[in-house]
């Protein structure tokens, strides 16, 4: 398929490769921020593909396992309601809450809908005024212009039976976090090329100055993810640090100028908890006062003091943070599979720990259940 194939050329990707190994003169470690460019990292074994010297480390950019699980439980107690409806993306219904998922609340009765945008959930809301919908809104900044949108739709109709749950979280600050941890190893940055089409890579800017770091914009192919660590590389060995973009077919500098408008109309900034990392400043959206009255949690004012505690068995807060890989988990494999998860990245489709399970192979005995 013209636009898909061309980026996956073998010959190509050999080429990248050698590339890489003329350039690397001392080993690097580089981390991809997004769980898509994971995916494919592990899928057609890049990492093993890359010079010995040349580290991969996995990041936080999986929407799905950031969502701190009290968001879980928040979202479980609002659907568990007889008068809502509560919609969602289908990634979220298999994320372990404290005890249970949104798919054990579907199928024990409660009205649980997975959409494809939030704008079906306004729909719902529309054609359903006797019920309270309920939109859960996570992501990064590449969903945030559509949960505006749907907020803005909402307001001009009018509607008094739609909120939306809001855990919005943003990737500079999970960046400059991991950049300033005392024990941080991170030497290069590959930066979600998706992100940086909405917002651009201006703020990026600042850190690579700050932190003496490369940081690559970069797509999801596997020649995007080769090009990258070859653009990073090169900086590395050249002592430079800025951002550079290889993910130039489809991000601009200053990215998408009206969703960013939308965006900054509908959200403000503010803390935000990360599953498994802890409270990032500045690292989230909420809604602006002006449309508090779309804000679930202020709509079912029970769930505000819901707080959980995590699986001490699971370490997807250090797989997050790029400082263990999935595999090095005593709970991988075995007490914690895709069917049957203790943690967020083993079920999500950019999951780091359900790309291994999938991609990489394991030993029989951590099969053993």
């Amino acid at each position: 398929m013209r636009f898909v194939d061309e980026y996956r050329n073998r010959e190509l990707a050999r080429r990248y490769v050698e590339e890489i190994r003329m350039v690397v003169r001392q080993p690097w470690t580089l981390m991809e921020v997004c769980g898509g460019q994971t995916h494919t990292i592990v899928k057609y074994g890049i990492d093993e593909l890359l010079p010995p010297g040349i580290t991969l480390v996995h990041g936080p950019g999986c929407p799905v396992c950031v969502t701190p699980i009290a968001m879980i439980d928040k979202a479980i107690a609002i659907a568990s309601g007889t008068d809502v409806i509560f919609a969602s993306f289908g990634d979220m219904l298999r994320v372990p809450g404290s005890s249970r998922d949104l798919l054990s609340v579907k199928a024990g009765g409660s009205d649980v809908r997975v959409v494809y945008s939030p704008l079906d959930a306004v729909r719902i809301a529309v054609e359903n005024p006797d019920k309270k919908v309920v939109f859960f809104a996570v992501g990064f900044e590449t969903t945030a212009p559509a949960n505006a949108l749907s907020v803005d739709h909402a307001a001009r109709l009018g509607l008094k039976n739609f909120s939306i749950l809001c855990s919005h979280v943003l990737v500079p600050p999970a960046i400059e976090a991991i950049l300033s941890s005392p024990g941080n190893k991170v030497q290069g940055i590959l930066a979600a090329g998706h992100v940086c089409a909405v917002m651009g890579y201006e703020e990026y800017e600042p850190l690579a100055a700050r932190y003496n770091v490369p940081i690559v914009v970069t797509g999801f192919e596997p020649l995007d993810i080769l090009h990258g660590v070859l653009m990073a590389v090169r900086q590395l060995e050249a002592r430079t640090s800025f951002v550079e973009n290889q993910y130039s077919r489809a991000v601009r500098r200053d990215g998408n100028i009206p969703a960013k408008e939308l965006m900054n109309r509908v959200f403000e900034v503010t803390d935000r908890m990360w599953r498994g990392i802890g409270e990032i400043p500045q690292s989230g959206l909420r809604l602006r006062a002006e449309f508090s009255m779309f804000d679930a949690e202020r709509a079912f004012d029970r769930v505000a003091e819901i707080s959980s505690q995590e699986s001490t068995e699971c370490i997807a807060g250090l797989v997050l943070q790029g400082r263990k890989k999935p595999n090095e988990c005593t709970a991988f494999g075995s007490t914690c599979r895709p069917e049957r998860p203790l943690g967020a990245p083993m079920v999500s489709s950019e999951g780091a720990c359900a790309a291994y399970y999938h991609y990489k192979s394991i030993p029989a005995r951590e099969h053993a259940v």
